[in-house]
């Protein structure tokens, strides 16, 4: 598992790399918990707080993942913030540890920015749904609740003990 995580990068959408991203899909079962990359792609073109990439296997895409990051707004909010606001492993590509080294870089990404006290998720409560995940890498439950979706978050000014833990 250890040597799936230095495989795993995430890397800026192209004209030749965005067909083989709109092909990736969760589960059937999974399709009530995230929006499919085409529809997230779309609102990325209307949100300039958008920021995502493709979440690579070696040089094959096998994910998607899109934050809203304030500090991409002009002018710079006064209080910026950061969240998930999608993130998506190919269903032939689940369950190998590539979402846990995303999310990782996810995390050293919304840290490298230097200025986000905290980093926000949000997801659908449900059997076979992320929620072990999110929580085994740190995030704690906040006690909101948006849409249906229970919010989450992980501090940014410590480190997060759990993050090289399989």
């Amino acid at each position: 598992m250890d040597n799936i995580g230095n495989q795993v990068s995430l890397r800026e959408i192209t004209a030749e790399t965005l067909p083989a991203v709109l092909m990736l899909t969760v589960t059937e079962y999974q399709n009530r918990f995230v929006a499919p990359n085409a529809v997230s792609l779309a609102q990325a073109l209307f949100a300039p707080e958008a920021w995502y990439r493709a979440i690579y296997l070696g040089d094959e895409p096998v994910g998607f993942v899109m934050l809203s990051d304030s500090s991409l707004l002009d002018p710079l909010p006064g209080n910026p913030e950061i969240a998930v606001w999608r993130f998506m492993v190919d269903a032939k590509h689940q369950r190998k540890g590539i979402g846990r080294a995303a999310m990782q870089l996810v995390i050293e990404h919304a840290r490298g920015k230097g200025i986000f006290d905290k980093l926000k998720i949000s997801y659908v409560p449900g059997e076979g749904g992320p929620e072990q995940l999110y929580l085994s890498l740190g995030f704690r439950p906040n006690g909101e609740v948006d849409d249906g979706e229970v919010v989450m978050e992980l501090p940014l000014n410590q480190a997060v003990r759990s993050l090289h833990r399989e």
